[in-house]
């Protein structure tokens, strides 16, 4: 799949894709900052991977962040509209239990691990540094979903629902942020 962006003046791919990216990591470190609050009475090791997971997601926003600095570039106009969604959707999912929040992660950063090998493809050879923070970050994303992925569904409903809809949510915030 060919990765296609409308550019403004004077912007290219890689300024395009950081900046989606970036407010991409702020929509998950607002899933899970929501999500923990939701379920802050539910067991500690729950808890404590949330809360390992926002901070993954803060230093992944922090790179894309300081890229874009350093290119002179402003945030993407879906910056917002990801944290807003991002926090509705983990508060939703974190009051659901566990089930949910591991369904969740697991449609995120299926999603979005397929758009940054895509990225990767698209930007290799043209924007070293674009290419530098997107592979510094895949190894967390990774984790995120490999982890997800091994939680037991002890919910058959939930999970089944879920997927379909927060991957397609999220293409279409990326779609979205791609053409703002």
């Amino acid at each position: 799949m060919e990765l296609t962006a409308r550019l403004s003046r004077g912007e290219t791919l890689g300024d395009r894709v950081l900046k989606v990216n970036h407010a991409g990591e702020n929509g998950a470190v607002n899933i899970y900052r929501a999500q923990r609050l939701a379920c802050w009475w539910r067991d500690a090791a729950l808890r404590s991977a949330l809360e390992e997971y926002r901070a993954h997601e803060e230093a992944h926003r922090s790179i894309f962040g300081k890229e874009l600095a350093r290119r002179g570039r402003l945030r993407c106009r879906s910056y917002v509209l990801c944290g807003i969604g991002g926090y509705a959707l983990g508060f939703v999912t974190g009051l659901c239990g566990r089930a949910s929040i591991a369904a969740t992660t697991v449609a995120v950063e299926r999603v979005v691990l397929r758009h940054l090998e895509e990225q990767l493809v698209a930007l290799r050879g043209v924007d070293a540094a674009a290419v530098s923070a997107i592979e510094s970050i895949l190894a967390d994303e990774q984790s995120h979903h490999d982890r997800a992925a091994l939680e037991p569904s002890q919910g058959i409903f939930w999970p089944k629902i879920l997927r379909p809809v927060v991957s397609a949510a999220t293409e279409a915030v990326i779609w979205l942020g791609m053409k703002l």
